[in-house]
């Protein structure tokens, strides 16, 4: 059987052969006329189109990664062995064994690429990114993947043929980016340092060789600090790893505190959004495309009202700083229907460095405060209570770890107290939400449900919060996480009534031949019911409602518009927040200290709701003047008393006459409804819900105080 198929084997072999010469000698005539670039070419190369960045009218721009490309060549003698060595440590250990490709790396790229048909897998040595950055275009898609790969590699080999290590190193470390305008380590380490290549430290070499492999996301004027962080002491170890530096010289250089410039190009318009959009053109994009793509991005900024939220955050905080103890602000702003970033001020001022101003405090995460309090009633109200709802507002004890008598906090207590430390008996969830009550807030979370109230956030934009096993009924007091810019656009849900329409920065992304890469059409999405959100709505702009906690004229009054709004204060007193919107802006505003360190223990309304008024006054002579739609007026009478506001009892009884009459006693609401389904019928057995007994305990003993054990049954009008 053997013998049969012998010649067809052979002629298979001899064909596989044939092809294979045939092949090779194609490839190596093709790669005998590479030519091998000299290292003057490379020096003398022009950077490629640079990213332009502009608001949304596309007229001012805003930021140019590369307008004026900042760049000083330097003898490779003049550049601190620390930067050498840290480089190669990280880059290319192998940089003085190789012959410009890693034969193992090659091998593992060659068979990756194969079996992905990716062609991205490179294992560069410095070797080849001089000639990928210098010869070969930085976009991919033109030259095709497998071409242009066997072109980085057969040139690489060429260019180690004709120059030395040191040369090849040289062109390296003068034309590697690090960021923006800024190509080459001498200008780097003049830009972050003020110091030439030659002076810089251990640990400054560490972030110079860190930087170059994603400029924009290491940037250390970005929100990914600690990232950057990460990577110098990747690189400080890897040095440590290959004899480069002693075990002393890595831990001293491990704990320097090395201390950035401001950023030297000020030009730079609105920063803390400007990198928001670089971040997103990253992600989407890629690195590569920011510094050398030449995009043209129009944004969604609105450059009027962002000058003025720059200047407002700026001047409120310095006056907070000395009445207050709150040293930094930030502002943001959307448009609830189309989701775009209208302002975004992360810091009183980003080039301050004092006070970390670079910091983006709209996408950092802090604890919301009370401003966390809409989401929880919204999901009580989808349940099925209303507005007229009735709980009481008495000091409570709600762990069942404790006695209900047990009135202390802490050792698994919770007890707690009101903005005020005063209590107010019976109240309606209206009075309840619109004057930031925290003991009922805290019985709406229970009567909501914890995990259904997280569930309503998150759909409505708050990510931030994790599962439900990570929180208890502290959630609805801002005992969670949030950023500025997810809860203002959370809030833009209440002023859209419902639907949920997805932030973005931009309006238009074109790249360098005009062609539109990227154009925004608001992503929409009924996130919670409309008569839901008109309800949060009209309460959170009911002035009356809100009046008997900060008065009938207070800053959050606006006589002549309609306006919502929810302040919040953390109660460690290290986050004052306030959120507002109308149905065509919706604005966020935040005061406190970067360094967590506590304000004085005033609430939000003295401390942030100035400065929110002051941008919020500008903003409206901007925006239309559009009322809330009104909510449906909803027929009560076939409910529970205490759905209706009826708080001295909670069964109806019909006399001869057919009038209402409403009997029971004083008691907590929980006597009356099933917290799961607050419209069905009275629960036969109340004390077996685990809150019963505590809620009660507070009702029987203010019902006493006030006389009211034996209430007699009374007609319902």
């Amino acid at each position: 059987m053997l013998k049969e198929h012998k010649p067809a084997i052979k002629t298979l072999l001899m064909l596989a052969v044939s092809a294979f010469l045939v092949l090779s000698a194609f490839v190596f005539l093709w790669v005998s006329t590479f030519k091998a670039p000299t290292s003057e070419s490379i020096r003398e190369r022009r950077v490629t189109e640079s990213t332009k960045i502009y608001d949304r009218t596309g007229k001012i721009l805003l930021y140019d990664t590369g307008g004026s490309v900042r760049r000083s060549v330097v003898p490779i003698e003049e550049i601190s062995r620390n930067v050498k060595n840290a480089t190669i440590a990280i880059e290319d250990r192998e940089f003085y064994e190789h012959n410009g490709v890693k034969p193992k790396a090659f091998l593992r790229a060659v068979l990756v690429n194969i079996v992905s048909l990716d062609f991205s897998q490179g294992g560069s040595t410095i070797t080849q990114q001089v000639v990928k950055n210098s010869l070969l275009t930085g976009d991919k898609s033109l030259l095709g993947g497998p071409t242009r790969k066997i072109k980085e590699w057969v040139l690489a080999v060429k260019l180690e043929q004709m120059t030395t290590k040191e040369e090849i190193l040289s062109m390296y470390l003068n034309e590697i980016p690090y960021g923006g305008v800024i190509y080459g380590v001498e200008e780097a380490s003049e830009a972050f340092f003020g110091k030439k290549s030659s002076d810089v430290t251990l640990a400054e070499a560490a972030y110079l060789a860190a930087l170059p492999k994603a400029p924009t996301f290491y940037s250390p004027y970005g929100k990914n600090r600690d990232k950057l962080e990460e990577r110098k002491n990747l690189v400080l170890r890897e040095m440590l790893r290959n004899n480069f530096v002693t075990q002393e010289e890595y831990d001293v250089a491990v704990k320097e505190k090395v201390l950035f410039l401001a950023k030297g190009d000020q030009s730079i318009k609105a920063p803390h959004f400007v990198f928001y959009v670089l971040d997103y053109v990253k992600n989407k994009y890629g690195e590569e495309i920011i510094n050398s793509g030449g995009l043209r991005v129009t944004t969604s900024l609105n450059y009027d009202l962002q000058s003025a939220a720059e200047k407002i955050a700026y001047d409120y905080a310095i006056q907070n700083k000395k009445n207050f103890n709150a040293e930094n602000a930030a502002i943001v702003a959307i448009d609830p229907k189309t989701g775009e970033i209208l302002t975004m001020v992360g810091s009183r001022n980003y080039f301050d460095q004092e006070i970390d101003g670079a910091f983006n405090v709209t996408t950092a995460k802090r604890q919301p405060g009370s401003t966390f309090k809409p989401f929880v009633y919204s999901e009580a109200f989808i349940k099925g209570f209303t507005p007229e709802t009735v709980v009481f507002d008495l000091k409570t004890q709600f762990s069942t770890s404790c006695a209900p008598e047990n009135m202390t906090m802490g050792n698994g207590c919770y007890a707690p107290e009101n903005y005020d430390s005063v209590f107010r008996g019976p109240v309606t969830l209206r009075s309840a939400l619109a004057q930031s009550l925290n003991v009922p807030s805290v019985k709406v979370l229970y009567l909501a449900g914890l995990s259904e109230s997280i569930r309503l956030a998150r759909d409505m934009g708050i990510e931030s919060l994790s599962n439900k096993g990570d929180y208890g009924l502290t959630l609805v007091l801002g005992g969670g996480e949030v950023t500025p810019l997810e809860l203002t656009g959370a809030y833009g849900v209440f002023a859209n009534n419902g639907v949920k329409t997805k932030l973005t920065p931009v309006i238009e992304i074109k790249n360098k031949n005009g062609d539109v890469l990227e154009k925004s059409s608001p992503s929409l999405s009924q996130v919670l019911p409309k008569e839901i959100a008109l309800k949060i709505s009209d309460i959170l702009s009911d002035n009356v409602a809100r009046a008997p906690s900060f008065g009938q004229t207070s800053v959050l009054y606006f006589p002549n518009r309609d306006v919502a709004v929810k302040t919040g204060t953390t109660n460690d007193y290290k986050d004052a927040w306030i959120m507002g919107y109308t149905p065509n802006i919706a604005v966020g505003a935040w005061a406190g200290n970067n360094d967590n360190t506590p304000m004085e223990k005033k609430v939000a309304g003295f401390i942030v709701a100035p400065m929110w008024r002051a941008f919020m006054d500008q903003a409206l002579a901007k925006t239309p003047d559009e009322q809330f739609e009104e909510p449906l007026i909803e027929d009560k009478s076939q409910i529970k008393p205490v759905l209706q506001g009826v708080w001295q009892g909670g069964v109806f009884a019909t006399s001869t006459s057919g009038q209402k009459i409403v009997t029971g006693g004083v008691h907590s609401i929980l006597n009356w409804v099933n917290k799961d389904d607050p419209r069905g019928p009275v629960p036969p057995n109340p004390n077996s819900d685990p809150q019963f007994e505590r809620w009660e305990y507070g009702v029987r003993i203010w019902a006493q105080n006030n006389g009211l054990t034996n209430d007699p049954p009374f007609i319902l009008n």
